[in-house]
């Protein structure tokens, strides 16, 4: 049992209370997984600043102003590197291809959790509500944010077996659920030439979606091939810098419940993560259908 939440926010006038609203549903998911947290967070100009890459990083080994040093020798940007918990938050002017292959080279032991334009990953063990408050995540701003509370039933209790599992640019998915079939498909994706990091069955619906994207289809094909071929009871939430997605296995049973109204869309494994939300009253509210693609673009 995992709990998962999501916020696409329409309205710019909530954009600063982005990290207020996201802290009050993760709190309310830490009964559903008390083990691990994490949270994606699109647009907030502290972790992500307009014009600069971003690059969340778990398990480096050297202090973030060493780190920093090396990165700014590598790249000639100046590259600030934020500790927060376990997470590292990287980020230095320009794109973020040349700033990941920096990382890389610099710290080969660590594990990159995310990267992108505007997403900020990050991840750790212990109480939700307590890495919300260490991260400060109610001050961040921005336009969209995910989370997820986990109860771990395939792999280890680590920083890294949290969610989000954010593989692709500016992409992340939260899962509930278990995917039965994920050593196969790892198996075929490994074929491909798709590189894994761990042996945890989210990474591997995450590593699916992003290999999709990056051949061309859009966010609901992808989802309808992945609903095709991996067997198993799940909920999955999947997000990009422009769009935010919702899909159920074809039992639905892992609970959902999505609410959307001209502010904003929201989605959480259960009402009460969203019953503090602004005008949650004259909400339309549903349970998401088996199999369904639910998508909504920025």
């Amino acid at each position: 049992m995992c709990g998962i939440v999501g916020l696409h926010l329409r309205d710019p006038d909530l954009f600063p209370r982005l990290g207020e609203l996201l802290t009050g549903m993760l709190g309310e998911m830490e009964e559903r997984g008390a083990d691990s947290a994490g949270v994606a967070v699109y647009g907030d100009p502290r972790w992500s600043p307009p014009g600069h890459a971003t690059v969340s990083v778990l398990d480096a080994s050297a202090p973030a102003d060493e780190l920093a040093t090396a990165l700014t020798a590598a790249t000639g940007a100046e590259v600030s590197v934020l500790p927060l918990g376990s997470t590292y938050v990287v980020h230095a002017p320009g794109d973020v291809e040349p700033l990941l292959a920096a990382v890389r080279a610099a710290a080969p032991e660590a594990l990159v959790a995310g990267f992108g334009e505007d997403l900020t990953v990050l991840k750790d063990v212990g109480h939700p509500r307590a890495l919300a408050a260490q991260w400060g995540l109610a001050e961040a701003q921005g336009w969209q944010g995910v989370g997820h509370t986990r109860m771990a039933t395939e792999s280890a209790v680590t920083p890294s077996g949290a969610h989000p599992y954010a593989v692709g640019p500016d992409q992340c998915l939260v899962h509930n659920g278990s995917f039965a079939n994920h050593a196969t498909i790892r198996r075929e994706l490994r074929a491909r030439g798709v590189v894994f990091d761990s042996e945890n069955d989210t990474e591997v619906g995450a590593r699916y979606v992003a290999q999709a994207l990056a051949d061309g289809l859009d966010v609901e094909t992808a989802l309808k091939g992945l609903c095709a071929e991996f067997d198993g009871f799940y909920t999955l939430l999947v997000s990009n810098r422009d769009s935010f997605a919702v899909v159920r296995d074809a039992i639905a049973c892992k609970p959902a419940v999505v609410a959307e109204t001209g502010a904003w869309v929201a989605m959480a494994s259960e009402y009460r993560a969203l019953a503090h939300l602004p005008g949650v009253e004259g909400a339309h509210l549903f349970e998401p259908e088996p199999e369904r693609i639910y998508a909504w673009t920025r």
